[in-house]
């Protein structure tokens, strides 16, 4: 399986690759697209951190230099379920700024934006099963309730075994008391 997970991250991650590194280098062609949800993201982004861009040409740029890192993380193999995680997050803004299919008027046009609003949504369910994949081993929820089970079961091993050594302690006192001085 190992194969085929690797073959599938590679080509999943490789539209982001691309579409993100043109980005970051030029972010003008995805400006006004962007300048949508830059205007709404902006501000808000101020208010949680004035360290980060407003405007949408930064935005933009960021965007893009995101999509490329986690996209070459994916591809690469390393820290997939978190890449995946970033990605599938970074889809939305660029689904949503990108393909309006329900603000067109031209029905070429609205068809055209609904076919790439559709494959970004496909783009999303790889990515999220992508970022749910634990690769065939058990996921953080298993380990996490396997070692309470382990954890119980040695609390009950020692409980007996000191319950055990009370009863030998408390039979050894009798006899003692028994013995003649």
């Amino acid at each position: 399986m190992r194969p085929v997970r690797t073959t599938a991250r590679a080509l999943l991650s490789g539209i982001f690759i691309v579409s993100g590194a043109r980005a970051a280098v030029d972010p003008q062609p995805y400006v006004d697209r962007a300048k949508p949800v830059t205007d709404r993201l902006g501000p808000v982004l101020q208010r949680a951190d004035p360290r980060l861009p407003a405007d949408a040409d930064r935005l933009v740029r960021l965007h893009g230099a995101t999509q490329l890192a986690a996209g070459l993380l994916l591809a690469t193999g390393r820290l997939t379920r978190p890449a995946a995680a970033v990605l599938a997050a970074s889809l939305v803004p660029t689904t949503i700024a990108g393909h309006p299919f329900w603000s067109a008027s031209d029905p070429a046009e609205r068809q055209t934006h609904r076919v790439q609003f559709l494959k970004n949504l496909g783009l999303f369910g790889g990515l999220l099963l992508a970022a749910a994949d634990t690769q065939g081993q058990p996921g953080l929820r298993w380990r996490t309730g396997h070692a309470v089970r382990r954890g119980r079961r040695s609390v009950r091993r020692a409980m007996h075994g000191a319950r055990r050594d009370t009863r030998i302690a408390l039979r050894s006192v009798a006899a003692g008391r028994r013995l003649p001085r």
